[in-house]
């Protein structure tokens, strides 16, 4: 009797729609959620060097909870790539600027830092508010107590 390790081929891959209300969660855990669905962790079929993960709704993005005084200590730093360059923002003011970006940000640093990770993340959509352009995917409601046990 021959084993074989299997790997997915992209023909073997079908892609759900997840939507997931994210006010009131806190940041990490629900990052590390996201994260483990757009890798596609949760399917039998994983394969860590194809893109076999789902597309993820995030809604009430801006909503997201913080504990202790990351609100005014936690600081994101970004680079323009000239001299001097170096620019700052507090998670305060990203709140009030961009919201979608604390939980973009936070996932995106979960994800591989590759060609793979980039392509994982364009299935990840993010809005601030409880509105979003999907409805025709019909995508199933993702929670947190579910995909702990699933993961």
């Amino acid at each position: 009797m021959e084993r074989r390790t299997y790997s997915a081929r992209p023909s073997d891959i079908q892609r759900s729609w997840f939507v997931v209300d994210a006010e009131g969660k806190t940041l990490g855990r629900l990052a590390t959620t996201i994260a483990a669905t757009l890798r596609g962790k949760h399917k039998a079929i994983y394969t860590p060097h194809i893109d076999t993960g789902d597309f993820v709704v995030v809604i009430n993005a801006g909503k997201v909870r913080v504990t202790g005084n990351k609100d005014r200590e936690k600081i994101y730093y970004r680079h323009s790539n000239y001299p001097g360059g170096l620019k700052s923002t507090s998670l305060r003011d990203m709140r009030n600027r961009h919201p979608e970006r604390i939980l973009e940000e936070a996932v995106k640093g979960m994800l591989p830092q590759t060609i793979l990770g980039r392509q994982q993340l364009k299935k990840l959509k993010l809005y601030a508010g409880a509105e979003h352009p999907h409805g025709a995917q019909q995508p199933i409601e993702l929670t947190l107590d579910d995909t702990a046990s699933r993961v």
